[in-house]
């Protein structure tokens, strides 16, 4: 089955470091993204990137040195999207949010 709409995405860049209680960033949103019943998010890690304090992150091999650039990527119909940024004022202390509509084509299998 094949659904056109118009939706939001949401990208949120941190580095790999940034924690929210004890938890990993990346981690925190994700749960709050399901609870608040958001349809797509996913997490990349970059390779090397630096953001507003321009401190250059990257990954690493070698264990202690691991900072790499973090994007959460958030897509669903803006009602959903606008409900996640009070938890984002509470969680990001360092990053940048970006949103942008957009015209999404989802794929879904029909059962059976």
């Amino acid at each position: 089955m094949k659904e056109e709409f118009r939706a939001r995405m949401l990208r949120i860049h941190f580095g790999e470091n940034d924690r929210w209680q004890g938890k990993p960033l990346h981690e925190a949103i994700v749960v709050k993204c399901k609870e608040l019943g958001i349809e797509e998010v996913i997490v990349f890690r970059g390779i090397e990137g630096y953001g507003s304090s321009t401190r250059i992150r990257h990954s690493s091999h070698w264990k202690f040195s691991k900072d790499a650039p973090i994007q959460v990527s958030v897509i669903d119909v803006e009602e959903r999207i606008k409900a996640l940024i009070p938890f984002l004022d509470q969680v990001v202390e360092e990053g940048l949010v970006a949103t942008s509509i957009v015209d999404v084509v989802r794929y879904q299998r029909t059962p059976a």
